[in-house]
């Protein structure tokens, strides 16, 4: 079953609003069985004519986002009446819906409302629970075609994903498109580039008949997607872990720093932070994972020297003499978290950030991490990520959650 997206939106091309509704459709769909085969992004306005005439001829199903409400910009279903060739008429029952919603609430409503009670004629109306502008269904007799549908949702995430269970999902299961999806499995390695998968096993993957696989990048980190049957996935999998064992975060979609509190607490560890450069990146992502207030108690961010020396601990001669970026100091920001904080194990930062502030033995993008163990050994290394200081702080941040994860695997 072919479906297609038409996202509507000014604002969405001009960076205002992030358009998220493609990416949750689209794995909303795959839960059902379906693939999504194209998403567009057209302004509000004549751009919505052209973009769903299109969609409308080449499809089984086409999911419009936006433009129902009761604005001037709002033209949503004044354009699909027109494409389909019907009239706007108003649904007596998207009447009465609004002027309940407003009633409810003790709300004066605007006249400029009863623009969203309007819906192409021979079209069906889906309830919104959640706001003003209903949604619309054309059945596929209306487009005189044997497969296809077109569904207009509101915008807002609020309003969209709910009206997409209990409306569009149950439609498209009825119009006979929804087949069982297919098994897919993610991995999540960290420390490993996509170049280093098409050099080691991209061949491989490649002769398992009846696997499609993918990949996705990011800073620090690559997800391999497997899909297929079963046996084509584990095959894969196997493929994938004796190539790349050491870089495994995870293959149940958990993201390093979820495996990193997971591993805390088997262990009934704590961890502190101790963070320059990152500015408390660190500390924001292992609380961003659930479990987190178990094995987590300090995060200290000590940008500048004095804050290191009188918090941490870091002597005063070896921050003059070898300077905030080395080896010295991060060994000791690691060990004073560790004796301030009473943790079990600690993780430091220590880098340049840029764009200045770097030379010629310490250029900008180097940084220092250290972990330290209660009872045991203090490791430290370098790493060089020259990137903007948005990047440096999440590659630096990877690195040096991937050393707390690799010193837990080594207990």
């Amino acid at each position: 079953m072919r479906i297609e997206i038409l996202n509507t939106g000014t604002e969405l091309l001009l960076g205002h609003t992030l358009n998220t509704h493609g990416a949750w459709l689209g794995g909303e769909l795959f839960k059902l069985g379906l693939r999504v085969a194209r998403q567009t992004v057209v302004p509000d306005g004549d751009a919505i004519r052209e973009a769903l005439a299109e969609a409308i001829g080449r499809t089984d199903a086409v999911i419009v986002t936006g433009g129902l409400g009761p604005t001037s910009d709002d033209v949503t279903r004044e354009i699909t009446a027109e494409v389909l060739g019907v009239e706007l008429i108003e649904s007596a029952a998207a009447r009465l819906s609004l002027e309940r919603f407003f009633a409810f609430r003790g709300w004066s409503m605007a006249e400029a409302n009863l623009k969203q009670a309007l819906i192409p004629a021979g079209a069906e109306v889906l309830p919104n629970a959640n706001g003003t502008a209903p949604g619309v269904f054309v059945a596929p007799d209306l487009l005189g075609r044997p497969h296809g549908a077109v569904f207009l949702l509101p915008g807002p995430p609020r309003e969209l994903y709910p009206m997409y269970h209990s409306e569009v999902a149950p439609r498209l299961q009825a119009l006979g498109g929804a087949a069982s999806p297919p098994a897919v499995l993610e991995l999540k390695f960290t420390g490993v580039g996509e170049s280093d998968f098409h050099d080691g096993i991209d061949a491989r993957l490649a002769s398992i008949p009846g696997l499609e696989y993918g990949y996705c990048a990011r800073i620090g980190e690559v997800d391999l997607r497997l899909i297929g049957a079963p046996a084509s996935i584990q095959q894969a999998r196997a493929l994938a872990v004796e190539r790349f064992a050491a870089q495994l975060v995870s293959d149940d979609g958990s993201s390093l720093e979820q495996t990193v509190v997971r591993l805390l607490g088997e262990r009934g560890w704590i961890l502190a932070t101790a963070e320059s450069c990152t500015g408390g990146l660190i500390a924001t992502r292992i609380t961003d994972a659930a479990g987190a207030s178990g094995v987590f108690t300090h995060g200290f961010v000590t940008y500048a020297d004095a804050a290191k020396r009188d918090l941490l601990g870091v002597a005063s001669r070896d921050l003059a003499s070898h300077g905030a970026v080395s080896e010295v100091v991060a060994r000791q920001m690691a060990q004073g978290a560790l004796a301030a904080s009473g943790a079990d194990l600690a993780v430091a930062v220590t880098g340049i950030a840029g764009p200045s502030g770097g030379s010629p033995e310490k250029p900008v993008g180097t940084a220092w991490i250290a972990v330290a163990q209660r009872l045991g050994a203090t490791h430290a290394f370098r790493v060089f990520q020259p990137r903007n200081r948005h990047d440096f702080k999440q590659g630096v941040s990877q690195a040096a959650l991937d050393a707390v994860r690799r010193r837990l695997l080594d207990m």
